[in-house]
């Protein structure tokens, strides 16, 4: 209980949170605090990572607010280290960084709502991840420019949504959707908005559920078999449908889109589960010590992270400590140098300072998750979500 009085009294110091969001957060941590909570959650080396990779990044990021990125998601993914900390845009030691961010991404969307000022071919991924994180940002302040930026970017999410109930990598309407790995960027996008109030129409949570779904694979039955019959059988998600490229990354994603869809007892969740316990098991056996590599490439050890979260419980408590020092473990340390203190590099698909962006924050993001300071990290179940979909 004092863990919670503890929390509770620096949600309520952060004074621009929603007063629903503060009654959810509060209803959330009893949850939370029964399932998962404790003090091994967070420890004085995770706090001092947690503080020099903020400050890799207040440090690092420029007048312009976008550290020589123009992909807005990796933008947005610098803000959204800043708020898992619980800091408000302009206000406190990291308020000025989190509002140039912020004020990028708000002085960027097209005439469409498209929130991607880079190449098209990255306008669903972009545009997914800075959705995603403006609805946090909703349910953390008062910027009233978010509601119509955030409103027109969830409407092109549902009017881009392909037939089969994907999506392309550009933002355009297509038969069939490309991969798993835009559908959990649009699923946490659409979730997002949610737990801070904004309605999504049914009819693109059933669609994405069937696609996402359409993403699992098991191994050693055909995908033809009967549910019964390949529950008996392992198996996991993959980036396209009918089992190409499986990977933890993909394992972790649709444990991600389920959970943010609302289909909590669905039986693959616990298949990919194993997986990803597997897979950061193996973290004890290797050394990354202060070299700037994540345990796994920034976009994998995202959603892994969730993926834990989310599923809470045991899952939680097995392998996050683990995880948590791994990340520790490989934070480059170079007191006096702050171009290179405190940074994580992304480890995959980005490079240069990008890269170092996006490794940071989400290194800073894993760290921050035990502070339940998102919205999205004190979610409730949406009773609504949880229907049989055909």
């Amino acid at each position: 209980m004092l863990a919670i009085q503890t929390h509770l009294r620096k949600v309520m110091h952060f004074s621009k949170f929603h007063s629903a969001v503060l009654c959810l957060a509060v209803s959330t941590l009893l949850v939370h605090t029964a399932l998962a909570e404790g003090p091994w959650e967070i420890t004085p080396q995770s706090t001092a990572a947690l503080q020099r990779g903020l400050t890799w990044l207040a440090e690092n990021q420029g007048p312009n607010g976008d550290w020589e990125s123009d992909d807005l998601g990796l933008i947005g993914m610098g803000a959204l280290a800043f708020m898992a900390d619980g800091h408000a845009p302009g206000r406190g030691p990291f308020g000025q960084p989190l509002e140039r961010a912020l004020n990028r991404i708000l002085s960027s969307p097209r005439p469409s709502g498209l929130l991607n000022v880079a190449d098209p071919q990255r306008d669903m991924y972009n545009h997914g991840l800075t959705t995603f994180v403006l609805g946090q940002a909703h349910g953390m302040t008062n910027d009233s420019r978010i509601n119509g930026v955030l409103d027109r970017a969830l409407k092109l999410i549902a009017f881009t949504q392909a037939e089969d109930g994907g999506w392309d990598y550009r933002a355009v309407r297509r038969e069939n959707g490309h991969d798993l790995s835009l559908a959990v960027m649009q699923a946490k996008a659409l979730r997002s908005a949610m737990d801070t109030g904004i309605e999504v129409a049914p009819e693109v949570v059933d669609l994405a559920i069937n696609s996402v779904r359409e993403h699992y694979s098991p191994d050693g039955v055909s995908r033809d078999a009967s549910e019964a019959e390949q529950q008996k059988y392992p198996g996991q998600f993959t980036y396209t449908r009918h089992g190409g490229k499986a990977s933890l990354a993909m394992a972790a994603a649709g444990v991600v889109c389920l959970q943010e869809f609302g289909q909590y007892d669905d039986w693959r969740i616990r298949k990919n589960m194993e997986i990803i316990h597997a897979e950061i098991a193996k973290l004890k056996d290797k050394e990354n010590r202060n070299n700037g590599r994540l345990p796994f490439d920034a976009y994998t050890l995202y959603y892994v992270g969730q993926a834990l979260y989310q599923v809470g419980g045991e899952d939680w408590q097995r392998s996050y400590p683990i995880l948590r020092d791994a990340v520790v473990e490989s934070q480059v340390l170079r007191p006096g140098n702050p171009r290179e203190d405190g940074h994580w590099n992304a480890g995959a698909h980005v490079g240069g300072k990008p890269g170092d962006l996006y490794g940071t924050a989400v290194g800073c993001f894993i760290l921050a998750m035990p502070n339940r300071y998102l919205p999205i990290l004190q979610e409730g179940r949406i009773e609504s979500f949880q229907h049989d979909v055909p």
